[in-house]
């Protein structure tokens, strides 16, 4: 779990109090303005998709500004949308180009996480002929990691997104009907091996070929 950061509630003790103060103090049926006329809806996935048992993370291949981005993990127990400093500067960007950030990031154990700074990236999640592009807030974090990014809380809510692990799916509603975002499981499954290996040194990533960061065309 990744959590603390520049989320909804703020940065500071007492913007965090009175966010607390403002979600006690809901009552009855959430607003009209968060109701959506598309329903997003998980079937059977079928012994012909995906090759079950699993327990595979939920890992897509967004668009990020004019790059596919390889191993972005869709994880709703993260606070906020994390890019990597690897990938930050692999896709042409400096520390110049980062908007001061002075909110740690806290991981497993209660860890503390720098931030180097905020960039804000458009990212377009599809799969023909749907798709959707969110503004995403993210916390460039100079660590080790088998992903290139992480879509947090903040990044699945701007898509109103829904993701499901035993479908290996984030679905997401469009102008043209609902979306989807399918997982490559063959990555998925490679990334979680990395990450349970005992021995990794320190920064150790997959192999090159899985990490597809390169020049998109059409965008």
């Amino acid at each position: 779990m990744i959590s603390r950061g520049p989320t909804v509630a703020g940065t500071t003790r007492n913007s965090r109090k009175a966010y607390t103060r403002e979600v006690m103090s809901i009552v009855g049926e959430p607003s009209k303005h968060y109701k959506s006329e598309i329903m997003l809806e998980f079937g059977d996935p079928g012994p012909e998709v995906w090759k079950f048992p699993q327990d595979d993370p939920l890992v897509i291949t967004p668009i990020i500004r004019n790059y596919p981005v390889m191993r972005v993990l869709v994880d709703n127990g993260a606070s906020v949308d994390i890019l990597f400093y690897y990938i930050f500067i692999r896709m042409g960007y400096n520390d110049s180009q980062l908007t001061p950030s002075n909110a740690p990031i806290y991981g497993f154990n209660h860890v503390e996480c720098k931030v180097e700074g905020a960039i804000q990236l458009p990212v377009t999640i599809w799969e023909e002929p749907r798709e959707a592009t969110q503004m995403l807030n993210f916390q460039v974090v100079k660590t080790a990691s088998t992903y290139n990014a992480i879509m947090g809380i903040t990044g699945i809510h701007a898509f109103k997104a829904v993701p499901s692990t035993y479908h290996m799916v984030l679905k997401f509603p469009t102008r043209n009907g609902v979306g989807e975002a399918r997982v490559d499981q063959k990555m998925a499954h490679s990334c979680y091996i990395v990450a349970l290996r005992p021995n990794r040194t320190e920064g150790q990533v997959l192999p090159i070929e899985d990490m597809d960061v390169r020049e998109n065309d059409e965008l």
